[in-house]
């Protein structure tokens, strides 16, 4: 039989779009879900959906993800983290306690991670016992953050890095009724970075990370023409934030984040109206709604 899988695009600040997509969902109690895959912000904001936490991510990205603990320039010119993933993790689950025994419950969360000594993606399936180094990793944006998290035999950076969109994994893991959630317009294609020499000066202690960054950008726009163009079995539904989508991938201000996830609340509520036939929106009303058969 087939399965139906979410999937979660990460892009730190901008998943603030992906937070307001999931609430919607769970204001409408909608999980036809067999599993769920995230990569890197997009695996925090599924914790939240899978435990059945309205408002937990957007309360994490607006308060503490705005915090100078997390980010802070000043002290990465120090030596120091520019995101600090692991005081976001641990203070996440103090002041916003995971109803861990819904989440565990639920169908699967699998979390998209970078193994640095393969460059390959590695997808760990979230449990009890991981959460907290599954989590870490799966943020742990290469020189952003200067610790390495290391368990289960290897060590990880973001899951980003080696698939940012892992709609591929969600086919491969039998899906063929696949909806994804992007944190860029539908119009959006990743350009080719320009600055591998200095990600190799910056990645000396980890070149293969660098050269996996080199090539993200092939990886990432593959995914989206695999989104565009799938597989005949398959087929793929998008939630996309609007032309208009306000939020960069550091953006701090409370207004400009708040923006944004109203346009995730309204554009999962439109994606739902338009599956249950109540209205239907045409491609350039709603980006939301856009599906392919």
């Amino acid at each position: 039989m087939s399965k139906k899988a979410l999937v979660v695009e990460g892009g730190a600040m901008r998943g603030i779009f992906a937070a307001g997509v999931l609430d919607s969902f769970l204001q409408e109690e909608y999980n036809p879900f067999q599993f769920t895959i995230g990569a890197s912000a997009g695996a925090s904001n599924l914790l939240g959906y899978l435990a059945k936490q309205p408002k937990r991510s957007y309360q994490i990205i607006t308060d503490l993800g705005t915090s100078k603990n997390f980010y802070n320039p000043a002290r990465f010119v120090k030596g120091g983290h520019l995101t600090d993933v692991k005081w976001l993790s641990e203070t996440s689950l103090q002041q916003y306690p995971l109803q861990l025994d819904e989440l565990l419950s639920n169908i699967p969360l699998y979390a998209a991670t970078t193994d640095i000594n393969t460059g390959v993606a590695n997808y760990f399936k979230v449990t009890k016992d991981n959460l907290l180094n599954v989590m870490e990793a799966t943020t742990a944006l290469p020189i952003a953050y200067r610790e390495t998290p290391c368990f289960s035999g290897s060590c990880f950076t973001d899951g980003a890095v080696a698939d940012s969109i892992p709609v591929k994994e969600a086919y491969r893991r039998g899906a063929r009724d696949i909806t994804v959630i992007l944190s860029h317009p539908l119009s959006y294609t990743m350009p080719k970075s320009n600055s591998h020499w200095l990600m190799k000066r910056l990645l000396s202690d980890n070149p293969v990370v660098a050269d996996t960054l080199k090539t993200r950008a092939n990886r990432y726009n593959q995914a989206l023409d695999f989104i565009r163009f799938p597989p005949n079995d398959a087929k793929v539904r998008v939630i996309a934030p609007p032309q208009d989508f306000p939020v960069k991938r550091l953006s701090r201000q409370r207004d400009v984040l708040e923006s944004g996830y109203q346009m995730g609340i309204n554009a999962g509520a439109e994606h739902l109206a338009n599956l249950r036939g109540n209205k239907r929106y045409a491609l350039e009303e709603c980006p939301a709604c856009y599906a392919l058969q």
